[in-house]
């Protein structure tokens, strides 16, 4: 098990932004499925930022919101993973559903200090920097902030977390909800991405695509893509921006 460690570490007081949870589609989306040393990885996607990931390691649920019966037809959770507090990503009611007596919750520390007591005694809280284990599985926190004036108090610096996860020698970034930031485009060595983008909470399609160039995962998932007053950007725009050898994973996140 790797030591809680300094890992890319920011700073800031929180700062609570009002979000309206969306609602997990129930028609669902064709798996995708990745080969690892010794088995796979199959991504479920759900809706918005939320999906459902199998591993040799056990089943992970990101970000999960919504109906349960989204994900009736689902591999059950062994670990649930949130990158922070907002309706989107973080939803009290789906866990008091799902999470069964000792289940581990791996959440940013705001999000572990709402949860209930029962819950928190099976919960990690890492901060920005950084790392667990779960099973074989390594988790690092990643820094997820704004950075563009008039933005930066939904996502301020050292509050919410994205998420490195390692699993049978496959690297996987989860973005949560961020700008194009020095930390992600400092990542290397990704076999898949989930990258966030839309407006005016995170990133548009560009400034997502020039990222994701830099760190050139060999797949990314454009996830997090309804925004606000326009704010929607175009995953199949982004698909066109990416460069050659970045294979952009469509994951059919609304209905």
């Amino acid at each position: 098990m790797p030591n809680r460690r300094q890992f890319l570490v920011q700073t800031s007081a929180a700062t609570a932004l009002t979000v309206l949870p969306f609602t997990a589609r129930a028609d669902g989306h064709a798996p995708d499925t990745f080969p690892t040393a010794n088995g796979e990885v199959t991504i479920h996607p759900i809706s918005h930022a939320s999906f459902v990931m199998t591993t040799p390691e056990g089943t992970v649920w990101v970000d999960p919101v919504g109906d349960p019966s989204a994900y009736a037809d689902k591999p059950a959770p062994d670990m649930i993973l949130i990158t922070h507090e907002h309706g989107d990503h973080y939803d009290q009611a789906l866990l008091d559903a799902v999470v069964t007596d000792g289940m581990p919750i791996i959440a940013n520390s705001s999000v572990y200090g709402m949860l209930p007591e029962a819950m928190q005694a099976n919960a990690t809280s890492l901060d920005n920097g950084d790392a667990t284990q779960f099973n074989k599985l390594d988790v690092y926190a990643i820094p997820a902030y704004n950075i563009t004036e008039g933005r930066t108090d939904f996502h301020p610096v050292g509050r919410d977390n994205g998420y490195l996860v390692e699993v049978d020698e496959m690297r996987i970034y989860i973005s949560g909800d961020t700008e194009d930031i020095p930390e992600m485009r400092a990542l290397e060595n990704i076999d898949l991405a989930f990258v966030c983008m839309n407006l005016p909470f995170t990133m548009d399609a560009e400034a997502a695509a020039s990222a994701v160039n830099e760190f050139e995962p060999k797949n990314v998932y454009p996830y997090h893509y309804r925004g606000r007053d326009n704010g929607t950007q175009d995953p199949q725009e982004f698909a066109e921006m990416l460069a050659d050898g970045i294979a952009a994973k469509m994951g059919g996140w609304y209905s």
